[in-house]
């Protein structure tokens, strides 16, 4: 499976961006997608998360309300809307997949996943 990120760039505080996650290849059965961050220096963070089959959605304490999660499984995606950016939110965003589905307790873990994409660069000025 390969995750190709895009949507990333500069924006100015107070804006709005919308990363999109593409899958290269369909995936039955319920799965976890999702979204992590990296500053140079800095442990990767988990931002959000959703399962494919249910819909459960999660989310980090420092983006609950600003960033949205959503898929849309007919074209194998997954997007990030991120609204109210603020300059901590200056980094390099990574899509991951699970092959199984996870808990409130598990999604927020790298090792839960097991494919990555390259990322992409999201600047807050």
């Amino acid at each position: 499976v390969q995750l190709v990120e895009s949507g990333g760039g500069s924006v100015q505080a107070g804006g709005s961006l919308r990363l999109t996650c593409a899958a290269s290849e369909f995936t039955t059965g319920d799965t976890c997608m999702g979204w992590f961050r990296q500053v140079p220096g800095q442990a990767r963070e988990s931002v959000a998360a959703i399962n494919t089959g249910g819909g459960s959605t999660y989310y980090a304490d420092t983006v609950k309300g600003r960033f949205t999660i959503s898929q849309d499984n007919a074209k194998n995606a997954v997007y990030l809307q991120m609204d109210s950016l603020k300059p901590e939110d200056t980094a390099t965003y990574y899509c991951a997949r699970s092959i199984l589905p996870l808990s409130p307790a598990g999604w927020s873990r790298r090792y839960s996943y097991q494919f990555w994409g390259r990322g992409t660069q999201v600047t807050v000025s």
